[in-house]
């Protein structure tokens, strides 16, 4: 079937930065989709996105559908003549209605006997007839945060349509598209090529454009960005540290980018170097450049989206900009100085933590008491945590951060060392906020161990006691990303505490009257809840997770140490087998009252079998529980996959529900005996 290359572009006005990529990847998802629908394939395809366009292009796209058959079916066909071989009204009226005469209707052979029908090829969809429908619906469905609408129309987007092309490998003029008549003319940059270009062939988009001075390809102006940034840094002897959020930014700004680098007044690195760096990044869009041994220098680089004639004019220019940000950067620091940061403790009363739970001064009081608790827990210094404690929140009401919300943490650890806080003070003041997002370095010190993990879980303890437990999308405490950074403290620190401590320790602290009264398994059941996160990328399957769950285990570090056991049992030959006998063991545990205090009597016993079990959980169990004291859970493990056989035998040969009272419950309570052995490890009938 024959195919051809499809382009669609949407020229707009100057598209959001901040959406572009998400505008791109969502306009080629919804036409692909729209192509389905219509039972249209291709090949390859790909998307292009730049500040006045979105484009996609598809490849090897069939001109036409594939045909179908349309089945309807009629009476039965013993209904279908009378006596004298004439059609019957029946037979008559379903022709009728399907437009037909009766003789062109054939017998179709159905599950429950033959039958009249007729069979109809219809046609596939020409894809030109619908090209017009797909793009139209696609700029419906293209998810957009705020749309407008301009002009006399009604037609909405993320900005003003200046301009539609489609075209059809050379095929183009398909009507009018969103306000505009499609065709195949696009335009180029807007100061290098304003004029109309006329595309013959939809397969040279990309090459046209770049003659006309635009970089359609989204990626690919992103690798020519990062790779001229290099270029310039290495020009001046430096590196050009390139942050992947930004550099979307700046691709999603220009349409020909030319790196340009400037400079700054070298009084500037005074000031502290992360702030510098958002001053660059956050209101120039600037890349930062450093020496070989990594010290910020007076330059940066620039992406400019004009190929001057005279690149010192631009570069003039963008120094003229910054040199204003950096002073007031340098304004806002010096003005912070003046005053030692325990002074801005007062502020925080003035900025409110959550209604219920008071001011960010109310919650830095508790984090004073919780966070020596916990350091007294992981052996850490309880006077350092305690007075980092007290300061962590302080620099929430400083000028820099207050400008710069992402230097918190950052900003008060240059105050503290300034007033000539403990180094360790200062380390915990800005550590305490690590890891800051999924996989991001955890804190150096166990104070600030300790500080982290009281700030998150004063956090959890007190918005689960006013009732505002996450649910569905909804997280404005971010709950999640809290309760997953307590588990990775806990688990990659390696410290063996037990989560209903810290969580009871946090409540303490909370006032007298909150409702933290029974929200320790509440909670902790969420927190384990989130540990498959943890494992994303490892196929690990929830199973694992629910057989060390069901454990009760409440240390994250044990619980992270036994789903590596349990993973490594799964492999055993005798896994598979031990635990369905397991589940086998649970079923019949769960029907019958067992006091775990009584012992098994081995007197009692009638079968070999019997005795041969209790002589195997007899001979493991104090290398075992030597083992769990250790956390060596991988070999109690492979100990307990030696059972497989004793226990086989065991439920061959054994009747568990003997009929004579002593025997039933000794029996069940060797079987108790061995689910107890698992169980200080793992349900593994969970496994089954």
């Amino acid at each position: 079937m024959s195919s051809r290359t499809l382009l669609v572009e949407i020229g707009c006005e100057e598209l959001p930065s901040s959406s572009l990529k998400s505008l791109g990847t969502g306009f080629h998802t919804c036409v692909l989709d729209g192509l389905e629908q219509h039972g249209l394939s291709h090949k390859a395809s790909s998307w292009c996105a730049s500040p006045r366009r979105l484009a996609v292009i598809i490849r090897e796209l069939v001109e036409q559908g594939e045909s179908s058959v349309q089945e309807s079916l009629g009476p039965p066909l013993a209904q279908g003549k009378d006596a004298d071989g004439n059609w019957t009204k029946a037979a008559s009226g379903f022709a009728q209605r399907l437009g037909i005469s009766p003789d062109q209707l054939e017998i179709i052979a159905t599950p429950k006997g033959e039958r009249l029908g007729f069979r109809k090829e219809i046609a596939g969809t020409l894809t030109r007839d619908i090209l017009r429908d797909v793009v139209e619906q696609a700029l419906q469905d293209l998810p957009v945060a705020k749309r407008m609408r301009w002009g006399a129309g009604r037609m909405e987007f993320a900005r003003p349509i200046q301009w539609t092309t489609v075209l059809f490998g050379d095929e183009s003029g398909f009507g009018e598209i969103a306000g505009t008549e499609s065709s195949n003319k696009s335009y180029g940059h807007r100061f290098h090529a304003p004029g109309a270009i006329e595309l013959k062939e939809a397969s040279t988009y990309e090459k046209v454009l770049r003659d006309a001075f635009v970089i359609a390809d989204f990626e690919q102006r992103k690798g020519l960005i990062q790779q001229q940034a290099e270029e310039e840094a290495r020009k001046l002897g430096a590196t050009v540290r390139i942050d992947a959020d930004l550099l979307d930014e700046v691709a999603s700004l220009v349409e020909w980018p030319v790196a340009l680098a400037g400079s700054f007044d070298e009084t500037f690195l005074e000031v502290p170097t992360e702030a510098l760096i958002s001053a660059m990044q956050k209101h120039q869009k600037y890349f930062p450049v450093f020496s070989t041994d990594g010290a910020l220098k007076a330059h940066f680089i620039t992406v400019s989206n004009i190929e001057s004639r005279d690149p010192s004019q631009v570069i003039a220019g963008n120094e003229r900009v910054i040199r204003p940000r950096l002073a007031d950067t340098a304004f806002f620091y010096e003005q912070d100085l003046k005053q030692p940061l325990e002074s801005l403790l007062p502020q925080l009363e003035g900025v409110l933590f959550q209604k219920e739970l008071g001011s960010l001064r109310d919650k830095t009081t508790r984090l004073s008491r919780l966070a020596p608790k916990i350091a007294a827990m992981i052996d850490a210094d309880s006077v350092i945590t305690e007075r980092a404690a007290l300061l962590c929140k302080a620099d929430l009401v400083s000028q820099l951060v207050l400008e710069f919300g992402e230097l918190q943490g950052i900003a008060g650890a240059y105050y503290a060392r300034n007033d000539g806080e403990d180094p360790k003070v200062a380390e915990a003041v800005q550590q305490h906020y690590w890891p800051l997002q999924a996989g991001s370095p955890l804190p150096e010190s166990v104070e600030s161990t300790a500080l982290a993990l009281a700030d998150r879980l004063d956090t959890l303890v007190g918005i689960f006691a006013i009732g505002q437990v996450p649910s569905g999308s909804k997280d404005p405490f971010a709950l999640r990303r809290a309760a997953i950074a307590v588990l990775r403290l806990l688990i990659e620190k390696e410290l063996d505490v037990d989560l209903q401590v810290l969580l009871q320790a946090a409540a303490d602290t909370h006032k007298p009257g909150l409702a933290t009264a029974g929200l320790h398994h509440q909670l902790q059941e969420y927190m384990f809840d989130r540990m498959p996160a943890l494992y994303e990328k490892e196929d690990i399957g929830i199973e694992v997770f629910r057989a060390v769950k069901g454990s009760g285990c409440t240390s994250p570090f044990e619980f992270a140490a036994r789903v590596r056991a349990v993973c490594e049992f799964q492999e055993q030959s005798s896994a598979k087998a031990l635990a369905a006998a397991n589940k086998r063991v649970s079923n019949i545990l769960s029907k019958a009252a067992v006091d775990d205090s009584v012992s098994v009597d081995s007197e009692l016993f009638e079968e070999a079998a019997e005795r041969a079990l209790f002589d195997s959980l007899q001979a493991l169990t104090p290398q075992n529980s030597e083992s769990i004291a250790a956390h060596q859970y991988t070999e109690a493990l492979t100990r307990l996959a030696a059972l497989k056989e004793p226990v086989d035998s065991f439920f061959d040969q054994v009747m568990v529900n003997s009929d004579i009272p002593a025997l039933k419950v000794n029996r069940l309570s060797l079987l108790k005996m061995l689910q107890n052995q698992f169980m200080a490890i793992a349900d593994i009938s969970e496994l089954a």
